[in-house]
């Protein structure tokens, strides 16, 4: 069965062998069989002795000495023909494995040996196999000079660091998927600290619906939630402003036709006070989409306006519901973050930098807590970003590089159209699709990819697949896969934390990982766990816990949009605004304001009654 060591083929540079007193025939074997994808190995399982060797295990990378070449292989099972155990003699045992390339010797004598993918020798009947050595398999993961960043070791040698090609893996994104609670936040973690250090330029935008990466990235992070977000209702297209009106119901087309009618002339009401309802039009017209500030107030007056015309009188029920949906949405406390009364003026070069980091003063990342936030809160305003962000870069003209991450990303780009919001869908998409060529790049983190959109999964160029247990999301990342190491993927269901498998083009090929660790305090969730944790054990605040629940904010003053009183002869945006001294009770008044057709007191708030 085995070959003496004068026998076989010798190699043409030396390599580091094993200790002098180890039986080197031992971790030999033969070739038995070979088709283009795969070969069987024959092999002892035990030595002469009669001791097991262990040598020969699932997951471990073979080499196949040809000569000038050696071909190498990925073993993905081992048995024995009969099932049989002896104790007395040998006990032979078939080793199968998957062919991943050839590895050659450098032209130049002491050179780095060269891989290749493709195999031109394959192996004969007979060929020795043993273990790869460490520099073949050093050659296997060489990412010849591309830039790169170290993310941890490979699985089969701790010694040997396991590099990405950086530049590769954003600009054709990305994607990290894993089952719940191996690891994947932290991986995440993991890379974007090691991105930002190999690239400072890059501007991260984080869609985090567990609040939990701001703190694992302290020194590069800025928090933004519902609370300090600024993003004016104005900076939404029609059909995001909709989501918001219709709270994620189906929406009624007679309304959203008239809100394409009247959003543009509130528009021009904000830009030329005194034109009145006349629209102009021409390459400088507006549209409904234009992100140009306007005031509710002026909205609804266009509204009561059109209600009074004579013509009109059929489709008085529908504006008069539409008149009603614009009011509970400027008056609900989750949306002050759209209407609060500053955000109508024109600050969308201040909005826009704050949440791109433009200039980023050393913090690059921008974080989106979402936790606790209503569906249709998060999927207009995520629809905004991603917009936004693809917007930024396509005319910056390559300047501005974004990263926009989407953690739980089936929840955005479900594969159910029915289930996501169109206009995000869209939005992720076009930057699936087109934002590798202006520097806008997406990375998709979830635990479900079969539940994800497979166009844009598809889209996505390097994965890092960690233990995955359903069946489904095995097969999604098994049709994936691009080059002939399938069978890495047998090990989906079993590998343990921090391990992945990489594969695509941010690596050299098909590689099965460990992450670095990251300190305890730089785990993503850790320091809000702490924070969070009570006192003394069982010590709930059931009180706080309600007031939460209830989404009810502590009194501020002033800080509320829809709580301010305002000057009814001024609006904010106009150029001499200027908020007068609140009063401690604003009486109600039956008099119309002449100017805006609103009551002074109930522009977002209710009637207040003695």
């Amino acid at each position: 069965m085995y070959v003496e060591r004068e026998a076989s083929v010798g190699e043409p540079t030396s390599q580091e062998r094993r200790k002098a007193d180890q039986n080197d025939k031992r971790i030999l074997g033969n070739v038995v069989q070979c088709d283009g994808a795969r070969a069987t190995i024959s092999a002892y399982a035990d030595d002469i002795d009669g001791a097991v060797t262990g040598l020969w295990t699932v997951g471990k990378m073979i080499s196949i000495n040809l000569g000038t070449t050696r071909t190498v292989g990925l073993v993905y099972a081992i048995g024995k023909s009969d099932r049989a155990w002896s104790s007395e003699g040998q006990n032979a045992i078939e080793v199968s494995i998957e062919l991943v390339g050839e590895v050659r010797d450098g032209a130049e004598p002491g050179a780095k040996p060269v891989f290749d993918r493709g195999i031109t020798t394959y192996p004969h009947i007979g060929a020795v196999a043993h273990r790869i050595r460490t520099r073949d398999l050093q050659a296997v993961y060489d990412l010849a000079g591309r830039h790169s960043i170290t993310v941890g070791s490979l699985a089969q040698d701790e010694a040997i660091a396991a590099n990405i090609a950086i530049d590769d893996t954003l600009a054709r994104h990305f994607a990290v998927v894993g089952t719940t609670g191996v690891g994947k936040s932290t991986a995440v973690s993991l890379l974007l600290r090691k991105s930002i250090e190999a690239r400072p330029d890059l501007r991260i935008l984080i869609l985090d619906p567990h609040n939990e990466f701001a703190a694992s990235l302290p020194e590069y992070c800025v928090k933004v939630d519902s609370k300090t977000l600024d993003l004016p209702f104005w900076m939404f297209k029609l059909e995001e402003f909709a989501e918001v009106l219709f709270r994620g119901r189906e929406t009624v087309p007679e309304e959203i036709d008239a809100l394409r009618d009247l959003i543009p002339l509130a528009k021009n009401l904000y830009r030329n006070p005194n034109s009145g309802a006349y629209l102009r039009r021409g390459s400088d017209a507006l549209t409904a989409d234009t992100p140009v500030p306007y005031r509710i107030a002026d909205l609804l007056k266009q509204i009561d306006e059109r209600m009074g015309m004579l013509e009109s009188k059929n489709d008085r029920p529908t504006l008069k519901s539409l008149k009603t949906r614009i009011e509970s949405a400027s008056a609900d406390p989750r949306y002050r973050f759209m209407f609060n009364s500053r955000l109508i003026e024109d600050t969308i070069h201040e909005t826009i930098g704050n949440i791109f980091r433009v200039p980023h003063h050393g913090r690059p990342v921008t974080c989106f807590e979402m936790a606790g936030m209503p569906s249709e809160v998060v999927n207009s305003v995520c629809s905004v970003l991603a917009r936004l962000a693809f917007d930024l870069a396509l005319w910056s003209e390559g300047k501005l590089q974004l990263l926009l991450l989407c953690e739980e990303a089936h929840r955005y780009m479900p594969a159910d159209a029915r289930l996501g919001f169109a206009p995000t869908r869209h939005a992720l998409s076009r930057i699936a699709k087109e934002g590798r060529k202006y520097g806008c790049y997406l990375g998709v983190v979830t635990q479900r990819p079969g539940e994800l959109d497979p166009t844009i999964l598809s889209q996505c160029s390097t994965f890092f697949a960690m233990r995955l247990a359903n069946e489904q999301d095995q097969a999604i990342i098994r049709s994936a896969i691009a080059d002939s190491s399938a069978s890495t993927l047998a090990f989906l269901s079993s590998m343990g934390q921090r391990e992945a498998i990489a594969f695509g083009e941010g690596v050299a090929t098909t590689m099965r990982l460990k992450f670095e660790k990251l300190p305890s305090h730089l785990l993503p969730g850790t320091a809000k766990r702490t924070e969070d944790m009570p006192s003394k054990p069982g010590d709930v605040d059931l009180v706080a816990i309600v007031e939460r629940l209830r989404n009810v904010p502590k009194p501020q003053s002033q800080a509320m949009a829809f709580a301010e009183v305002v000057d009814t002869g001024r609006q904010a945006g106009d150029p001499d605004y200027r908020k007068p001294a609140a009063p401690a009770r604003v009486a109600a008044d039956e008099d119309f304001d002449t100017r805006y057709g609103l009551k002074p007191a109930t522009f977002g708030l209710r009637p207040q009654n003695d």
